[in-house]
């Protein structure tokens, strides 16, 4: 569905990324794992298509997203939903936050009907909302104000809005790294319902138990490269890269 092959980023004379290759397929969880610092927020930039590469490509569905006009490659991002490590929330009701994802992400026309609908309550955004609200357990919180929530309760609310608009690529950028055991499972059981939809998830944390919990496959990425890609109990077990055994059993320190 979506693939970076050898994509390179430097940010003046630091160099962030060097010759990373990955791809996520339709209804799979690849985790990318590393130190902080090592890029991994980079790499779901990338992948979302906010940030060209200086080097490489991105494709979606085998178009180079960087080889297309402004207006193709923003059709391509809104089939891009991204969840980063803090909920960023309007002050505004649960259903506001979550139907903003749906309304931003359709095209003027489409906007414009909406609204028409909207004038006779009937813009047909209900279902979608309430459906992904429910994936995240706060179906019965629509008109809860975000200012209320607790820290995990409005990460939830951000999941659920990257999922109303059921994209068919989920970036996650350390989305539980703040959270309390609760409310991390409830993220992971939510992870595994969008798998289920055929959405092709990348996640990128530093909790190497919670990708061994939810990944397909798991990408090492240590200074500036994916030393390793492959399927999780490989990673984890048998690593054929000395460096992603030494950085997995805690003996390669940063």
């Amino acid at each position: 569905m979506i693939r970076a092959a050898d994509v390179s980023l430097s940010y003046g004379t630091e160099q962030v990324l060097r010759d990373v290759s990955l791809s996520v397929d339709p209804g799979e969880v690849v985790a990318v794992i590393g130190p902080s610092g090592v890029g991994k927020t980079t790499l779901l930039r990338i992948l979302a298509l906010s940030l060209e590469p200086e080097e490489g490509t991105v494709e979606l569905d085998g178009t180079d997203a960087w080889a297309v006009d402004d207006a193709e490659r923003l059709s391509m991002r809104r089939r891009i939903g991204m969840v980063f490590q803090d909920a960023s929330l309007f002050d505004a009701s649960v259903e506001r936050n979550v139907e903003y994802g749906l309304r931003v992400r359709r095209s003027w026309s489409t906007r414009l009907r909406d609204s028409l609908r909207s004038a006779v309550r009937s813009n047909g955004t209900a279902d979608a909302v309430r459906e992904s609200l429910e994936v995240v357990g706060l179906a019965n919180d629509l008109e809860q104000q975000t200012s209320s929530l607790s820290g995990g309760e409005a990460q939830r609310v951000s999941f659920a809005r990257a999922l109303a608009y059921e994209p068919d690529v989920l970036l996650l950028d350390e989305p539980t790294s703040d959270l309390d055991p609760r409310n991390t499972a409830v993220i992971e059981d939510a992870i595994g319902e969008a798998r289920e939809r055929g959405i092709g998830i990348v996640i990128a944390t530093h909790d190497m138990h919670q990708a061994e919990r939810v990944a397909d496959r798991v990408a090492v990425l240590l200074d500036h490269r994916l030393t390793e890609v492959g399927p999780t109990e490989q990673i984890f077990e048998n690593p054929s890269e000395d460096r992603t055994r030494k950085f997995i059993s805690g003996e390669l320190i940063y």
